[in-house]
């Protein structure tokens, strides 16, 4: 593992060639948050296989980012003759049972501090040549982690992008959340919205027991959300950009919000983005 740390905290990241093993096709490799644990408390975040040491890698666990080859309803974005490109993991194909897989991955340049390391990787897959940054920086009880995507290719690239944190659920099995204003929640059998404030209806019973729905944002504002935590005051994250998306899933292990950004950056353009989490005092 690569760490970060200072008096309170200790962040956990993949290497992206010693911890291969971790990694797939679905989240980012360089820049994989695993686990931030406080100093006095220890591991702050789960997994939908916590307490599980090995969960499987489309799973994973911490704090894991993914930049999509295809929608979440599996329509190809970025494929081209049964090659694709998930940028930040590498080139993919299919294996003989059609699963898609990482076949050529993506070399990362790695320069780390105390507090704060980079990644920067440059691919050209399947007719699509990019470059990425990934940072990731701890500040005090902060955690910062940036994207910068730049299209090096001759035509468009058009692909989604979303976080998936995985939060750590109470003793009881459930989490609250305060949500922004104006934000809604269609009719489901897992959670409830009051104002602002999200509540579980229940204790999911298991890893396959869960309910996942899309929250209404309030339009053109960033996310910004303060959750429980079974031994911290507040855990908060919050976006720099408005998501088009933002799905809520949660089973007996975790919850995450998973807020999704649309990139279409024509030849030479670039986009950053970053999320902050910021971990609030042990209780």
């Amino acid at each position: 593992m690569l760490t970060l740390t200072n008096a309170e905290l200790t962040v956990d990241l993949l290497d992206p060639v010693a911890e291969h093993a971790r990694l797939g096709p679905r989240f980012g490799w360089g820049g994989f948050i695993w686990q931030v644990h406080d100093r006095q408390i220890g591991a702050l975040l789960t997994g939908p296989e916590w307490p599980s040491l090995i969960p499987a890698v489309a799973n994973g666990q911490g704090l894991p980012e993914s930049f999509r080859h295809s929608t979440t309803t599996g329509e190809p974005l970025l494929w081209r003759d049964g090659r694709g490109l998930a940028p930040g993991a590498g080139a993919l194909a299919r294996n003989a049972a059609g699963e898609v897989v990482v076949s050529e991955p993506c070399a990362w340049t790695i320069a780390a501090q105390p507090e704060r390391i980079v990644f920067r990787t440059r691919q050209e897959a399947a007719g699509w040549s990019y470059e990425l940054e990934r940072s990731v920086e701890l500040r005090g009880r902060k955690l910062l982690s940036r994207s910068h995507l730049t299209n090096l290719g001759p035509g468009p690239l058009k692909l989604e992008w979303f976080a998936h944190p995985f939060f750590a659920l109470q003793s009881d099995g459930k989490l609250r959340a305060t949500l922004p204003a104006g934000t809604t929640l269609p009719a489901n059998d897992g959670y409830d919205l009051t104002g602002q404030q999200l509540t579980m209806r229940r204790a999911f019973a298991n890893a396959h027991d869960g309910v996942l729905v899309h929250l209404g944002l309030p339009a053109g504002q960033p996310l910004a959300v303060t959750l429980s935590h079974p031994r911290l005051a507040w855990v908060k994250f919050s976006t720099d950009f408005a998501p088009f998306k933002t799905v809520l899933w949660a089973n007996s292990n975790t919850l995450s919000l998973e807020p999704f950004l649309a990139l279409d950056l024509a030849p030479g353009e670039s986009r950053e983005w970053t999320l902050t989490y910021e971990f609030g005092p042990p209780l």
